[in-house]
């Protein structure tokens, strides 16, 4: 990755690639984690050094492949995870810490992640990050699936002002959160972790991504991540265990989208008018 290609600056002054790279339903058969550990270790070879994974991906299994990939290279990542909401009690959120920290054969996560909202009290799930923190065993938390009610919920808490990232579903085909949390997320500079960012691939069959992509010598999927690298404070996280398209998600970063690619775009994929509900997948 050149020193031009963009960067998100989290609230605590960190500097990181703005484009990351998936490990969900990396971890769960066997055969295939050969591959998906190479597929880590490329990624972060080609600048894509935040790895992105959780407990629940696989029971474990991705934090494991992540924590094989790792070894030799873990300076060069910046590492999230995430918590269970069944385990974001105080005692629960850090119990779980420790043991994704095992699976990941590190002292550290880097960025450590509420995975969707559960009946714990927000103010007790702070308090554990808050505690994970003092002990160094996270550099920084934040949340994900959080809504602005969730969001603007959890500032008015005691160290709620320290989340710097909220991870949600955002594509070319689901551009909901364009409405009203993008734009508060931004004002308050707090990251925007968009997973799926292809849709699972189902947004490259539009004639209009085909025909743009056409246009720059590029192929869909490279269009559809340039539209959300586009985006100020937003970092697309896409997954492959495939050598050649992780190559080719890379070269996302080398597209520069015109007014008229991006006018095509809103036809074809038109941002909201009006509130929508969070989704999620």
């Amino acid at each position: 990755m050149d020193d031009n290609a963009p960067v998100i600056t989290l609230k605590n002054g960190l500097d990181l690639p703005a484009l990351g790279f998936g490990t969900w339903m990396m971890g769960e058969n066997a055969a295939h984690a050969g591959d998906e550990v190479k597929a880590v270790r490329r990624a972060i070879e080609l600048g894509m050094r935040v790895i992105d994974t959780a407990e629940m991906y696989a029971h474990g299994g991705s934090e494991r492949i992540v924590g094989e990939a790792l070894q030799g290279l873990r300076g060069e990542a910046f590492l999230v995870s995430k918590v269970l909401p069944s385990n974001a009690s105080y005692n629960g959120a850090i119990r779980a810490c420790e043991e994704s920290l095992k699976r990941l054969r590190t002292d550290q996560i880097d960025l450590y992640l509420l995975h969707w909202r559960g009946g714990t009290p927000l103010s007790e799930t702070v308090w554990a990050f808050e505690t994970l923190k003092q002990q160094g065993k996270i550099a920084a938390w934040g949340v994900s699936n959080f809504d602005v009610e969730d969001m603007e919920e959890l500032l008015s808490l005691e160290n709620g002002e320290n989340c710097v990232a909220n991870q949600v579903l955002y594509n070319l085909s689901r551009r909901g959160i364009e409405y009203d949390l993008l734009p508060w997320c931004q004002s308050r500079n707090i990251a925007v972790m968009a997973y799926s960012p292809i849709e699972q691939g189902r947004v490259l069959h539009s004639p209009e991504l085909i025909h743009i992509a056409k246009a720059h010598q590029a192929t869909p999927a490279q269009i559809a991540l340039a539209f959300l690298l586009e985006r100020e404070g937003v970092m697309p996280i896409p997954k492959t265990s495939n050598l050649q398209r992780l190559a080719e998600n890379a070269g996302a970063l080398e597209i520069e989208l015109t007014e008229d690619d991006l006018e095509r775009l809103d036809r074809a994929f038109p941002p909201p008018v009006s509130k929508m509900p969070l989704e999620m997948i």
